[in-house]
């Protein structure tokens, strides 16, 4: 506008409506950093008009600047009146542009149609609704709109509160995830639980059937039978125990029931072995005597093997107690037997042997194969004398008989005789003496050198095609040891659970052993009787070493 071409009367108006916004833009000054509100004006069509709270005081002000939610004001036009701070902040612009805005320009096109209708029924009664809003960054804010009617100095006026719902939409949508994720869970266990009572129904169905099977099986055997936990706790017996020890099921639930059917020789042993097999957990057998209920003991053998799961884990173990007293008296008479035969035929040897040797002792007047004859004879008659010593050795162990007595003796040199003598009878192999002097024990002679001579012609026996045998000692604490060590055939670890028991000898398909399995028999009662231990350390097809330890003087 040209200031030259205006009246003065145009001028004064010009000056005072200046004035007027001057003024204006003082109060929106004053106002307008301490958040404090008490009116506005608003140019509408009709000019310039003032609003003013009716019940504006410093406390409703304070109320409304410290509440988290928008509040804003309108008129009918839907002109923002009045805003307080968090509504500016909420829709990201300042508080002195969001004042005299209309106030669908913070609702977004598809929300529309819903502000519309809140609005209308807002200036009716009291209402609320979920809509967005969108803020000067075109983000949708989640929002609850709660309308309400106000009364100003120059007429009614709409007031909105905005509560900001980010957080609880956040929150909600967090918590639906997590209820489809708790519902899949639910849905996949209970899954899982139908399959799981499907298979223990089966499993216990099994259970049943097998457990039914074992006692039926169980009760049909002679042996008597039973299952203990890992620690020795027994928690079945078959009907064979009950009817053979007359005890009740409670008194076989007691933790003394050895005192009441156990032999009381037999106890103590029994005991031993049988917790000796829980610590290492390989199977148990021993022989002892049970009660019967008429009073009456029998001897029974008894094992036990342990049942593991598939982590080695030992669950229980199944023994059994096998009557015996029957075979053991059928071995006692052969061992009786054996004893009689012994004697009766040791007395015929011994003239057939003098009978040869004075035929021997002729040097003129035999022909060359009479001669050969009676060598041969008299081989066979030393064999045979052997066999008939060993039965009698055997006889004389199982009576407690086997007494002989005892010197001082020097381990090298009983080596070096036992050496020299199986140089002369196995002329095709090569002993290795490494005795070391020095050792000395107290023992018998005699019977020794029968254990050595048993050791070193059981490595002949067994070493047909490498014929290397090693004798020697070595000292071990206050003990020596006498090892023999050859390169044969090789025990397995069953026979050498076995080697030695009496009568049993190793059976090999390629070679087989003469003799009657006696040999290593009495070599152990022979060193367990000079307080010493005999064993066997071998590997099927590289040889064995068969020792003994003794104790030294």
């Amino acid at each position: 506008m040209d200031l030259k071409t205006l009246t003065y009367d145009e001028l004064l108006s010009e000056a005072n409506e200046l004035r007027f916004q001057l003024e204006e833009a003082n109060d929106n000054h004053q106002c307008h950093p301490h958040r404090q509100v008490d009116a506005l004006v608003v140019q509408g069509e009709g000019g310039h008009q003032l609003y003013t709270l009716k019940t504006a005081d410093q406390t409703y002000r304070t109320f409304i600047e410290k509440m988290n939610e928008g509040a804003v004001t309108l008129n009918h036009d839907g002109i923002i009146l009045y805003s307080n701070s968090r509504f500016a902040t909420m829709v990201g612009m300042p508080l002195e542009k969001v004042i005299g805005l209309t106030f669908d320009k913070f609702i977004p096109a598809e929300f529309s149609e819903k502000f519309s209708s809140t609005i209308n029924t807002g200036w009716e009664k009291e209402c609320k609704e979920e809509l967005s809003l969108v803020d000067s960054k075109k983000h949708l804010i989640p929002c609850l709109l709660s309308c309400n009617t106000l009364e100003l100095d120059e007429g009614t006026a709409l007031s909105l509160i905005l509560t900001d719902l980010t957080i609880q939409k956040e929150a909600e949508e967090e918590l639906k995830n997590k209820n489809e994720q708790l519902t899949e869970a639910q849905n996949a266990t209970e899954k899982l639980n139908d399959e799981l009572e499907g298979t223990v129904k089966t499993r216990t169905s099994d259970l049943l059937v097998s457990r039914e099977h074992f006692k039926l099986l169980a009760n049909s055997i002679p042996q008597m039978t039973w299952t203990n936990l890992p620690n020795g706790e027994v928690n079945f017996y078959n009907q064979r125990w009950f009817d053979y020890t007359g005890l009740t099921a409670k008194d076989s639930q007691d933790k003394n029931w050895r005192k009441m059917v156990s032999h009381p020789d037999d106890m103590a042993m029994a005991e031993e072995k049988f917790l000796a097999a829980l610590k290492s957990g390989k199977p148990y057998e021993v022989e002892s005597r049970f009660k019967r209920a008429d009073g009456a003991y029998r001897w029974h053998l008894n094992r036990a093997i342990p049942l593991r799961d598939d982590n080695d884990k030992i669950l229980f173990w199944v023994g059994t107690a096998t009557d015996i007293e029957d075979q053991k008296a059928e071995l006692d008479r052969k061992d009786e037997f054996i004893g009689i035969a012994s004697h009766e035929l040791k007395t015929p040897l011994t003239s057939l042997k003098g009978y040869l040797q004075l035929i021997s002792f002729k040097k003129t007047g035999l022909p060359d194969p009479i001669r050969q004859y009676v060598d041969k004879a008299t081989i066979a008659l030393n064999k045979l004398q052997n066999l008939v010593n060993d039965l009698l050795d055997v006889s004389k162990i199982k009576a407690g008989k086997l007494e002989y007595a005892t010197t001082t003796i020097n381990l090298a040199e009983l080596i070096t005789t036992c050496v020299e003598n199986a140089e002369h009878i196995y002329p095709a192999y090569k002993f290795n003496n490494q005795a070391t002097t020095g050792f000395l024990i107290n023992g018998n002679d005699e019977r020794l050198e029968q254990v050595l001579n048993n050791l070193i012609s059981n490595a002949v026996k067994y070493s047909p095609v490498n014929k290397d045998i090693t004798i020697s000692t070595t000292k071990q604490g206050d003990k020596v040891r006498v090892a023999v060590t050859d390169v044969g055939i090789g025990l397995s670890e069953t026979q050498q659970q076995r080697i030695f028991e009496r009568f049993y000898r190793v059976e090999d398909k390629k070679y087989m052993s003469s003799g009657l399995g006696m040999g290593l028999y009495i070599s152990q009662q022979i060193i367990h009787n000079h307080d010493g231990t005999i064993g066997v350390e071998s590997e099927l097809g590289k040889g064995a070493t068969f020792y003994f330890d003794l104790t030294l003087l």
